[in-house]
């Protein structure tokens, strides 16, 4: 039985709590954030000490995220059995431009690469997703489709030892609002005046640590099956007021994704890519500071004198005469040798940064700290050294893939009727009144492919073309200007219908007596 009552929904969401501290997720975080950022200091009660900050794990990070996001993203949207009629193929061409125009207006590329950032940092990423109905989109349909970052501290699940999101019992989406904004989402007055600001019970996030007084807000979601068909519920509460009751969200599949930097079996959380290997950043940083303690104490020389040659004291300043009693042949001063530190010490600190680089799977050459002698030497060894990461590339893909097919759901379910833009087949603009629930059959025999943008470019798809034409692949011209991508040849629809009309001209004179 699905529970949906306020209290019910907190007394879960405590016990998700509790699991979460059970398995040291909030300290891990709170931990992994503080070294990425450089705060490797936290904690540590030592004023006379200096306190350098080496941040190998940071740098390494940098590069990965680099790495898997270096190139933008795009989903291919295709039927399985390959052959779509003309209505499918306006479908699809439809949808695809509705991916391209979310991701624009949303911003989602800038935030799947926070995705990835949070699932190196913290272990996991998560993307939420719902449906704006007061958007303005320029014509008569209004809505638009909205995304936001979400951290995996704030995401809860029914069966904590599944990592796969569509296959959870329910899961549950909290977040700390300020009372007014909570206020509005209230239905009437009545339920506006019962939310008043609460602690969270999480550990190192409560009221007393907060500028501003919060109150704590769940989303829950599960899915019903009913005659054959699976549909997703919502309701949202705070711990005194329901703000949502219990609906249908007409969405077969939960508007969340996310992805895990390392899966962690039996376990609904990822590992980060830092974690284990922050014993060793704490090892870099004292023994630098060791060193520099050294530098400071035994470095320079000091002057040992005479207190009975100088009963006044020594002084050091530069150009002071200095009265000093007996003869001044004799040794009265004298200077202490200084203590060399061992070069074994800084050998070691050079042999734990590159271990824990090779470890996390960033040698030199991958970061560019080489003198480039052997170009083609580097850039071999540069691509061997991302080998590792195509698992974390792969996982961001899955990633994608799913956001693309939570967007087509939405679509589905909230669009309605729309004016879209489609391109006919001489290759010219056309507008149409475009009805998205019928995605609804097409939705399970959609095939989503993800991959660099590169894949699927229009200059990518022109070099393409002129090599097939070159090599007599294509041997119609028709066929060769209609695979053009637009923008590239003037008066393109133009020279497709003099090619089409020149043809049907000499297949009607081979037909005259």
């Amino acid at each position: 039985m699905i529970a949906t009552e306020p209290a019910e929904l907190f007394r879960e969401y405590r016990k998700g709590i509790e699991h979460k501290e059970r398995i040291g997720l909030y300290e891990t975080v709170r931990q992994n954030e503080n070294f990425y950022l450089g705060k490797q200091w936290e904690g540590v009660n030592a004023p006379d000490l200096d306190k350098p900050v080496f941040n190998v794990l940071g740098r390494v990070l940098s590069y990965f995220l680099a790495t898997i996001v270096s190139d933008d993203v795009a989903a291919q949207v295709s039927l399985f059995d390959g052959k779509p009629d003309e209505g499918e193929q306006i479908a699809l061409e439809v949808v695809s431009q509705q991916f391209a125009k979310i991701m624009e207006q949303d911003g989602t590329k800038a935030k799947n690469r926070l995705i990835v950032r949070n699932a190196a940092v913290d272990g996991d990423g998560f993307l939420y997703a719902w449906f704006d109905p007061e958007e303005a989109t320029g014509q008569e349909a209004r809505g638009q489709i909205k995304t936001e970052v979400i951290e995996n501290t704030d995401c809860y699940f029914g069966n904590t030892q599944r990592g796969d999101i569509q296959s959870q019992p329910w899961v549950a989406v909290v977040s700390r609002l300020l009372p007014d904004s909570a206020r509005r989402l209230a239905p009437d007055e009545e339920t506006a005046a019962a939310i008043v600001p609460d602690g969270d019970g999480r550990p190192g996030r409560g009221e007393g640590d907060e500028d501003e007084e919060r109150v704590t807000v769940l989303t829950k979601f599960w899915k019903v099956r009913t005659g054959g068909e699976t549909r997703v519920f919502c309701t949202r509460c705070t711990e005194t007021a329901v703000l949502k009751a219990p609906f249908d969200t007409g969405l077969t599949r939960y508007p969340l994704a996310g992805m895990s930097w390392q899966p962690v079996k039996d376990c609904c959380h990822g590992r980060a890519a830092i974690s284990g290997l922050i014993p060793n950043q704490i090892f870099i940083n004292k023994l630098m500071a060791m060193c520099m303690e050294h530098a400071k104490r035994m470095a320079f020389p000091k002057i040992v004198y005479s207190r009975a040659a100088f009963p006044n004291g020594w002084d050091n300043r530069v150009g002071v005469a200095v009265a000093a009693n007996g003869n001044l042949a004799d040794a009265v001063t004298a200077r202490t040798a200084t203590a060399e530190m061992p070069a074994q010490v800084m050998t070691l600190i050079d042999k734990v940064i590159g271990y824990t680089k090779d470890l996390m799977g960033a040698s030199d050459a991958a970061l560019g700290n080489v003198r480039p002698d052997n170009t083609s030497a580097i850039i071999a060894v540069q691509k061997a050294s991302s080998v590792p990461l195509e698992l974390q590339r792969m996982a961001f893909y899955q990633f994608v893939e799913d956001t693309v097919r939570i967007f087509l759901d939405m679509m589905r379910a909230h669009y309605g009727t729309r004016r879209v833009l489609y391109q006919d087949g001489g290759g010219e603009k056309r507008e149409l009144d475009f009805d998205f629930s019928l995605l609804g059959e097409m939705c399970l025999q959609l095939n989503v492919d993800v991959g660099a943008s590169t894949y699927w470019s229009e200059l990518m798809q022109v070099q393409t073309v002129d090599n097939l034409f070159a090599r007599g692949i294509i041997t119609d011209p028709v066929t060769y200007l209609e695979s053009i991508p637009d923008g590239y040849i003037r008066n393109k629809a133009g020279l497709i219908a003099a090619l089409k009309q020149g043809r049907e001209g000499q297949a009607g004179e081979r037909g005259a007596p």
